[in-house]
């Protein structure tokens, strides 16, 4: 449904067009439905249907549109018009130059989180630089990484590309969000290097919390076992859930209606999974060497302010996206 909750009349291209003419015909409906970048959306469509690149649609953009496809057209422009993201009706979404599959069980990885990821190498290059190359010799000391909320495993699996050195792990509360990260992470050849486990934020790397008398709890709600449990991580990285709760209903259409609310309730003040999260550090095998966080706008130095009383990083500094906008967190022990 459109912003005012009325659902767009179906989009009915003309028979006869040529490929250029639908393509214009569907930009101006969508921009009619207050659809932005109209002409941009339509494209973006109409390379999926045709299964084109650039330069084809260029090539064919005089040549009669398939009229066998007319129907398709019109089912997928309509879906747009109604704020259905352009990516989850492809399916795709690229992400520091790979195609990663995308369902609406998973957010939609931003140009921003890539950001993240060069923070990541980068800091990680300096602490492991022996790992950094494309074959590091044997027994030379490399990472293991962990993703926490790894969703569509745009950043694990980006990670693992970039350096087949590393170990990378990636978990999520989701089931869903996992099988797509395993088939992303099998797409991109990844998949004999990445480990991937189920559970709440930290739980499945930490030990059992201990119960009233001290004692490590066998089990109970908030352990939960997976194959990582006692794993030491060396890099922990995080694109977590970071909306106040009381905003999501003033989300734009596309996120509020379609992404998974699960990937964006950060609770009352958008925090609530890094003080989850820092609280489990002591849990762990030992604190991570170097953590990372992506968050909200307004956020950053709160984050800052976590992980300096956390006590367990030396170096921490935040850094802006392409908006200016202080997105993430960097703590490192130097």
């Amino acid at each position: 449904m459109d912003e005012a909750g009325v659902m767009p009349t179906r989009f009915e291209p003309a028979g006869g067009s040529t490929v250029g003419e639908a393509c214009l015909q569907a930009a101006a409906y969508l921009s009619e439905h207050g659809i932005d970048e109209g002409r941009a959306n339509a494209e973006r469509l109409l390379l999926h249907l045709l299964e084109l690149e650039p330069a084809g649609m260029l090539r064919d953009w005089r040549d009669p549109f398939p009229a066998g496809r007319l129907a398709e057209w019109g089912e997928l422009v309509t879906r747009k018009a109604a704020g259905e993201p352009v990516q989850y009706i492809t399916g795709e979404q690229w992400f520091y130059g790979l195609p990663f599959k995308v369902t609406p069980a998973v957010l939609i990885p931003r140009p921003e989180t890539e950001l993240l990821v060069e923070a990541v190498l980068a800091a990680a290059d300096r602490l492991w630089p022996g790992a950094a190359g494309p074959e590091p010799g044997p027994g030379l000391p490399a990472p293991t990484v962990v993703d926490i909320g790894t969703g569509s495993g745009a950043i694990a699996v980006t990670l693992a590309a970039q350096r087949p050195g590393w170990r990378v792990c990636a978990s999520d509360l989701s089931e869903e969000a996992l099988t797509v990260a395993r088939l992303n992470a099998a797409r991109h050849g990844v998949s004999a290097r990445m480990a991937f486990a189920h559970g709440d934020l930290l739980e499945p790397y930490a030990a059992p919390p201990a119960d009233e008398d001290g004692d490590q709890a066998a089990d109970g709600a908030a352990w939960q076992q997976s194959e990582a449990p006692g794993l030491r991580i060396d890099v922990l990285v995080s694109n977590p859930p970071y909306i106040p709760v009381a905003d999501i209903d003033g989300l734009q259409l596309e996120v509020r209606d379609h992404e998974p609310r699960l990937a964006l309730d950060g609770g009352e003040d958008g925090l609530a999974p890094y003080r989850r999260m820092l609280a489990q550090v002591p849990r762990l095998a030992a604190p991570p060497a170097i953590v990372a966080f992506e968050l909200g706008q307004g956020q950053a130095q709160a984050v800052a302010r976590m992980l300096r009383e956390a006590g367990h990083w030396d170096e921490i500094r935040i850094i802006k996206d392409y908006a200016g906008i202080e997105r993430h967190v960097l703590g490192a022990r130097t």
